[in-house]
């Protein structure tokens, strides 16, 4: 599935919920870029909130979405260790666009639906993997989407990526 745009692309994934039964719900919101900004701006909503980022390893050869909840900071340095991989870095703008064909703001799990290369690396919070239902933006960042777990597991199922699970430090 080759998606062109953001907007395209956030349609086409509601649409993709939809035509394969995954339960969800959404709710819409002004753009939002920073955990700060979401969570003034997110009307209440079921499910663990989370704070994404996308990673690259030293030489650019790997890349990472990790998936944390939102008030978890990231120790780069260990969670490298726990990776087996070099020093984590943020990926940059073009680099994000090109392996998750989002901006900065948009990252999420959804954004795995334009990794078809399966080039990105899923690791997922055991905090987050635990939880009954999970947020997060469809590919924009106007909207947030609570999303139960087995449909989750579904969705992975469907992009091919399957997430490395651990405590993330």
């Amino acid at each position: 599935m080759e998606l062109k745009t953001e907007i395209c692309a956030a349609e086409e994934l509601v649409r993709l919920l939809e035509d394969r039964g995954l339960a969800y719900e959404m709710v819409e919101h002004v753009p939002v870029f920073t955990i700060e900004d979401a969570l003034k701006a997110t009307p209440s909503l079921d499910g663990i909130k989370t704070k994404n980022v996308f990673l690259r390893d030293a030489k650019g050869a790997r890349h990472f979405l990790v998936i944390v909840p939102h008030d978890k900071r990231l120790d780069l340095a260990a969670l490298a260790g726990a990776l087996s991989t070099t020093k984590l870095s943020m990926g940059s703008p073009d680099r994000l666009q090109r392996h998750l064909g989002v901006t900065p703001g948009a990252v999420s799990v959804f954004a795995l639906i334009n990794d078809a290369a399966r080039a990105v690396e899923l690791v997922i919070d055991a905090q987050v993997w635990a939880a009954e239902k999970v947020q997060a933006h469809p590919l924009r960042n106007t909207a947030t989407v609570s999303l139960p777990r087995q449909a989750l597991e579904t969705f992975l199922s469907m992009t091919g990526h399957a997430p490395v699970v651990i405590p993330v430090p």
